[in-house]
């Protein structure tokens, strides 16, 4: 069994984003490739086919529809996983610059081959967020700064912002009932240079909800930020 490219091709065209022959092969080989290490790996508790078009390939790709990314974006996907939501946007956007990163050197291993196989020019980085984010090269350089993930806004924001130039923005795949999260993160956000400017809700093919956060950097990270781990965990900007 293998993904189904007319149903891919179809759910990602409603949402205004073509998908050609040379995108669509990618995607299905993506699949296999997955299913194949996760065979030795625990990378994703979705392994049927349905699955992973819907939950990881449709909804890494709605972010093509929150947002209108400019040509050639430098994108850093903030504990990137199995790739999602950074593999899905280069694969439909191969212009985007982009940065996976992850805490985890098993998840990189599979990356690593996964952007041999398929041909993609990423850069992979093991290291935690809160690190990373005070090193030059990573500081306030990123047109965008995207993450899937359960952590609380609060905390996702102060790995986040810290990446993200002024002007650019930091984009987070959440469920669907975000309020009560968002208003908790209000402050965080703010002291850290962003404002929310929008948060979009999306339907699954499969019946699921997500919503997307948009953030934009409006003001420089102040440089104690982002904190060590524990800290941002023990002490949340409330």
């Amino acid at each position: 069994m293998a993904i189904d490219e007319n149903r891919l091709r179809e759910y990602s065209q409603s949402h205004g984003i073509p998908l050609d022959g040379k995108m669509l092969s990618s995607f299905r080989e993506y699949g296999e490739i997955l299913k194949e290490w996760n065979e030795k790996t625990n990378l994703t508790a979705i392994v049927d086919d349905e699955g992973i078009l819907v939950k990881h390939f449709v909804d890494s790709l709605l972010l093509l529809e929150a947002l209108e990314l400019p040509r050639e974006a430098r994108i850093v996907d903030v504990g990137t996983g199995a790739g999602f939501p950074g593999i899905p946007l280069k694969i439909a956007r191969p212009d985007i610059e982009l940065v996976l990163m992850d805490s985890l050197n098993k998840r990189l291993l599979f990356l690593e081959d996964l952007c041999k196989r398929l041909n993609i020019s990423a850069e992979k980085v093991h290291g935690r967020a809160e690190d990373l984010g005070r090193k030059e090269s990573y500081r306030e350089t990123f047109d965008l700064a995207t993450a899937r993930a359960v952590t609380d806004m609060r905390e996702l924001s102060e790995f986040c912002l810290p990446m993200v130039k002024k002007g650019g923005f930091f984009a987070a795949l959440k469920g669907f009932d975000i309020e009560e999260e968002l208003g908790q993160a209000g402050r965080a956000i703010k002291v850290l240079g962003g404002r929310i400017t929008e948060v979009k809700k999306f339907s699954l093919p499969d019946g699921g909800k997500r919503s997307i956060v948009l953030v934009k950097k409006i003001s420089q990270t102040p440089t104690k930020y982002p904190r060590p781990f524990a800290k941002i965990v023990k002490s949340p900007l409330i």
